[in-house]
């Protein structure tokens, strides 16, 4: 699993031929959640919530990004890396 950001102890990463709807994995510590690129809404997990404001606010900007990384997942071509939250 490819780590695409990192940021206050937040890693951000994507899986190589996921499945749908495109989405991206957050981890901080022992917590883990998956978030949908399009509303950001968790698929599954959580972060404490500290930790989840700064992966949504992340994510607002970075959400082109997040599209092109979840294709380039979907064919088997290395992700770009993002910024990290400042």
């Amino acid at each position: 699993m490819p780590s695409i950001s990192a940021f206050f102890g937040v890693v951000i990463y994507m899986y190589f031929n996921d499945h749908s709807p495109p989405h991206f994995h957050a981890e901080y510590g022992e917590f883990e959640a998956v978030y949908t690129i399009e509303t950001l809404d968790i698929l599954r997990g959580h972060l404490p919530r500290r930790a989840h404001s700064m992966v949504v606010e992340w994510a607002l900007d970075h959400r082109p990004e997040l599209r092109t990384n979840w294709d380039r997942a979907r064919e088997q071509v290395p992700l770009t890396e993002i910024e990290p939250l400042d």
